[in-house]
C-alpha cells in the first residue's frame, strides 16, 4: 500500500520485511489487534459468531430528508500488502501515481469531447465532467469513460444494467454504487466477485467507479490547497450525475464496498446525508484515526515522488482533517438509512489455509480492519445508529469473505432502493 488506505505497509522483499515487521508488530499492540472482539463492539467474545447481530437504535427506513440532488480473478493479496482486495488484469489511468498533478487545479483533460448517443451528445455534469466514450461489454454491461475535473484525467466506470434497462426508456432504475479495494480497478467487482451473479435477478443498476489503487475515496489534502485527484468529487459529483442524466439512474441509491471502498461507502453516505438509503462495508477501514492507525497508514507512504501525508495530512497538526474522513467519528449522522457492516478478525478461518503465517497480508490487513469494525460498531451503539454487524471472528482480507457478506447483505440493499425483481 504505498500512499494510500489499501496499501499502506509495503515492502520491497524479505530483508525490508525482516527491517518492519517488529514496527508493525508494535503498532499491532497498540490498536488491540489480534483480541477476539465481543458483543459489545470491544476486544473478547463475539469472534466466534456467524450470525449478524442487529444493533439497538431507529428503525432501519428511508432518510429523513429527500435525496440530494446529485451535485479473470485476481491473485490471493501478497504480503508485501496487508490492505490489497488484489490486482487488476489491466492497467488503467491512475492518477494516485501521477505526482506532477497533485495539487494542481481541477480541470478536464485535454482533447476531452462528449460521445453521441442517439439523441446527440451526453450530457455533462455540472462541473463539465464528459461521457467520451461507451463500450458494450456483454449483453447487461457496459465500460462508460469519463473524463473527470476532479481527476484531471479519463477514467473508467463499469456499468452493470438490469434485463429490463433499455437506452430508450422513460424510466429510471434503482442503483447499487459499488466501490473497489485497495491495488485494484473498476473492473474488481466484475472479475474477482460474484455482484453480476447476485445482482442478475434484481431489476437494478450496479455503477461501479474507478477508484484509483491507493485513492482511499477522498479529496486529496495536497498540503492543504487540495486539488488533484478529488476522488470523492468523481464519485459523488460526477459519476452520480452522468448515471442520472445519461443511463436512466434514478435516485433511490445504496452505497456498497470493500477494504478502502468500505470505508468509501460508509464516509460517503456520512458526509452526503440523504444520498444513500443503505451502506454496506466489507472490512472497511471505519476508523483511521483510532490508536496506531495513523502510523500504519503513513508509515510506509514514501516513495515514487508521492507525499506519504497528501491524501488526509499530517495525523497531529491535520487531525481534524482525518477526523472528518473518519466513518467511526461520523458514525451518528447514519441515522435514518439501512448499514452493514463486516469484518473477520485477522485468525485463519473456513476459506484460509491453517499454517498462514502472522505476517501474511491477509492475516495482517484483517487484523487491522477487524479493530477498527468493532471500534465503529461501538460507536455506533452508543450513537443510538441501527447497524447489521457480522463481525464473524476467523477470517483474512480475501475475496471469499466478501463475496459471502455480499449475499448475506444483498437482499437489506434491494429491499431499502424498492428495487424488484426483474
Amino acid at each position: 500500500m504505498k500512499k494510500r488506505t489499501d496499501r499502506k505497509i509495503a515492502v520491497g522483499g524479505v530483508a525490508v520485511t525482516a527491517v518492519v515487521l517488529p514496527g508493525i508488530m508494535v503498532i499491532l499492540a497498540q490498536t488491540g489487534v489480534g483480541r477476539p472482539v465481543s458483543s459489545n463492539g470491544t476486544p473478547e467474545a463475539a469472534a466466534g459468531s456467524e450470525q449478524p447481530v442487529e444493533m439497538p437504535g431507529p428503525g432501519v427506513g428511508m432518510p429523513s430528508v429527500p435525496p440530494t440532488t446529485s451535485p479473470s480473478a485476481s491473485p490471493t493479496p501478497s504480503t508485501s500488502y496487508p490492505f490489497s482486495s488484489g490486482h487488476p488484469t489491466v492497467k488503467v489511468a491512475d492518477p494516485d501515481r501521477q505526482p506532477r498533478l497533485h495539487g494542481k487545479k481541477t480541470g478536464l483533460p485535454k482533447g476531452a469531447e462528449s460521445a453521441r448517443n442517439g439523441n446527440g451528445v451526453y450530457r455533462s455534469s455540472d462541473d463539465g465532467a464528459k461521457v467520451t466514450a461507451v463500450k458494450k461489454v456483454s449483453k447487461y454491461q457496459f465500460d462508460v469513460t469519463i473524463a473527470a475535473p476532479a481527476l484531471g484525467s479519463s477514467v473508467k466506470t463499469r456499468v452493470l444494467v438490469p434485463k429490463s434497462w433499455s437506452a430508450g426508456a422513460t424510466r429510471t432504475w434503482p442503483v447499487v454504487y459499488a466501490y473497489h479495494g485497495g491495488r485494484n480497478n473498476y473492473q474488481s467487482w466484475t472479475k474477482d466477485s460474484n455482484l453480476a451473479q447476485v445482482a442478475a435477478g434484481d431489476d437494478v443498476m450496479v455503477v461501479m467507479p474507478e477508484g484509483g489503487s491507493g485513492g482511499s475515496y477522498t479529496n486529496w489534502w495536497n498540503g492543504g490547497k487540495g486539488g488533484i485527484p478529488e476522488w470523492e468529487t468523481f464519485h459523488i459529483q460526477e459519476v452520480i450525475q452522468l448515471m442520472e442524466r445519461n443511463f436512466h439512474a434514478g435516485t433511490a441509491r445504496a452505497a456498497i464496498g470493500l477494504s478502502s471502498g468500505g470505508q468509501g461507502a460508509i464516509t460517503y453516505a456520512e458526509r452526503h446525508p440523504g444520498l444513500f438509503r443503505y451502506a454496506a462495508s466489507y472490512s472497511g477501514a471505519l476508523n483511521i484515526t483510532a490508536p496506531g492507525m495513523p502510523t500504519v497508514l503513513t508509515s510506509m507512504d514514501s516513495g515514487g515522488g508521492v507525499d506519504r501525508y497528501a491524501i488526509w495530512g499530517e495525523p497531529i497538526r491535520d487531525r481534524a482533517n482525518w477526523q472528518a474522513h473518519d466513518a467511526t467519528v461520523m458514525v451518528g449522522r447514519l441515522k435514518g438509512i439501512g448499514v452493514y457492516v463486516s469484518s473477520g478478525n485477522g485468525q485463519p478461518g473456513p476459506y484460509d489455509k491453517s499454517g498462514t503465517a502472522p505476517w501474511d497480508a491477509g492475516r495482517v490487513g484483517e487484523n487491522f480492519a477487524g479493530t477498527m469494525n468493532a471500534n465503529f460498531v461501538k460507536a455506533a451503539r452508543q450513537a443510538g445508529v441501527a447497524v447489521t454487524a457480522n463481525l464473524y471472528g476467523p477470517g483474512t482480507h480475501k475475496w471469499a469473505y466478501w463475496k459471502r457478506e455480499l449475499v448475506a447483505s444483498w437482499p437489506a440493499i434491494t429491499t431499502a432502493i424498492g428495487a424488484g425483481r426483474s
